[in-house]
């Protein structure tokens, strides 16, 4: 029977901002120096008559979900927005009367199917792959999930358990699931203030040498700038994957200069974390790199927290790349592989120990996911796309309400400062960062928290 809280969709509305990088970000090995924002506005109504519009905001990161390296930027870029717009009409007509997780379930074939159409009429080299296709449809995912806490009066990761919702999660997942409901691996009350993890990207200049001519924007510019202004006390660093003497170098520099500005600073604790973007060839570099970083500085070695993603992203064709035994040593979290649950178990049996969580894969897959990493005991991170506005505080409160996260990584306003104006000041305890953390426990308002 329907539940009086179900959500119908009215209408859906939608635009796009871009916005300029204050400098490239590098990562998977392709620079890139703007972005595109997809924003979504969705009115509902409850069955009990309660309306209310839900919002969702997401960068459409093509360098990341739909590679160079398959199609040209302009086209995947093209790609993305093309089914951004036939999504939102696909939206528009979705006659589903039900709690907010179940419409991605509906929605989500649809738009794998808009996608495929448009790879064969767009003629492209490569389909558009299953990545693309969520992260391009992730701010409608958010808008229901936003527009359903608000019609019904209450914050959305208030609504997921069985009073709300009609299925437990053995429908979404599988029987190991059964009489199981998100409310058992979500918060109902956000974490006070999560530490913010910084981004090192490969060009990012760590000392005034490596600065050929200064911005002057006001902003940090060297690594231990960044640190002294933000308090930072986690940093992730991106690393080529094919250069094993650049990738050690690059942390053994990191960390010497990270233990000098701590040291002044009187912090004694900090952490880091790897991400090789899938570039590694195999399991067998990681485990060099690890162990050189072992061997020439045991302290750096203690402070890297986890290694993200550090091979090819298809698991099916891979199956060569086995993490069990880099696992051993350092937690390994799937990302750019993750799309569904079935992704997961087989990252799992690939000997993955962690999963990366993204807003801009969808609130409903990050929350599925989130609970079944849980039930497994594996490692949860959640991780960015260069989210600046409404969608890092999305990001950030999935973060905040899912168990077992315990830090956010948040880069906008390093490479894309100008999106986050305005923001600033409506949630100065979330874009100011002064002190290493994210001020999260302001995200309790109706809908997603903001």
């Amino acid at each position: 029977m329907p539940k009086p809280t179900d959500i119908r969709i009215l209408d859906v509305q939608y635009d796009f901002e871009k916005h300029q990088y204050r400098t490239p970000l590098k990562f998977g090995g392709v620079p890139t120096d703007h972005c595109v924002l997809f924003n979504v506005r969705i009115q509902v109504q409850t069955l009990s008559g309660h309306e209310a519009e839900g919002k969702g905001s997401m960068p459409l990161g093509n360098v990341w979900a739909f590679p160079p390296r398959f199609v040209p930027f302009e086209q995947s870029l093209s790609a993305m927005i093309n089914i951004a717009e036939i999504a939102v009409e696909t939206t528009r007509i979705c006659n589903l009367i039900a709690h907010s997780l179940e419409f991605s379930e509906i929605l989500e074939p649809q738009f794998l199917q808009i996608a495929d159409e448009l790879s064969q009429t767009m003629e492209l080299a490569t389909p558009i792959p299953k990545l693309c296709t969520v992260v391009t449809t992730s701010p409608i995912d958010a808008a229901i999930h936003d527009a359903f806490g608000k019609a019904n009066r209450i914050n959305s990761y208030n609504g997921l358990d069985e009073d709300y919702v009609q299925r437990d999660l053995s429908h979404f997942l599988d029987n190991q699931f059964t009489g199981k409901y998100l409310d058992q691996y979500t918060s109902r009350h956000p974490k006070p203030d999560m530490p913010i993890y910084h981004l090192i990207g490969a060009l990012d200049p760590l000392t005034d040498a490596d600065i050929s001519e200064r911005l002057n924007d006001g902003l940090p510019e060297t690594l231990s700038e960044w640190i002294v202004a933000d308090g930072l006390t986690h940093l992730k660093i991106k690393l080529n994957g094919d250069d094993l003497e650049w990738d050690v170098s690059r942390v053994l520099d990191i960390d010497k200069i990270t233990a000098e500005t701590q040291a002044w600073r009187g912090v004694k604790t900090w952490y880091y974390s790897a991400d090789f973007n899938e570039t590694c060839q195999n399991v067998e570099y990681l485990l060099e790199f690890l162990h050189r970083i072992q061997e020439e500085e045991p302290k750096a070695f203690d402070r890297l927290a986890y290694i993200e993603q550090p091979t090819d992203r298809n698991l099916e064709t891979h199956p060569e790349n086995k993490m069990h035994k880099a696992a051993k040593v350092k937690p390994v979290v799937i990302d750019e592989s993750l799309t569904d649950f079935e992704t997961l178990l087989l990252a799992r049996d690939q000997g993955y120990s962690g999963v990366a969580l993204k807003a801009c894969k969808g609130q409903s897959q990050a929350l599925l996911m989130g609970a079944a990493a849980q039930e497994f005991g594996m490692f949860l991170a959640v991780q960015d796309l260069t989210c600046p506005g409404a969608s890092f505080l999305h990001s950030a409160g999935l973060a905040a309400r899912i168990r077992g996260v315990t830090a956010i990584e948040g880069n906008a306003r390093q490479f894309c400062p100008s999106a986050n104006d305005g923001w600033r000041d409506v949630y100065p305890e979330i874009f100011n960062i002064t002190d290493g953390t994210v001020g999260t426990q302001i995200l309790t308002a109706h809908g997603l928290g903001h």
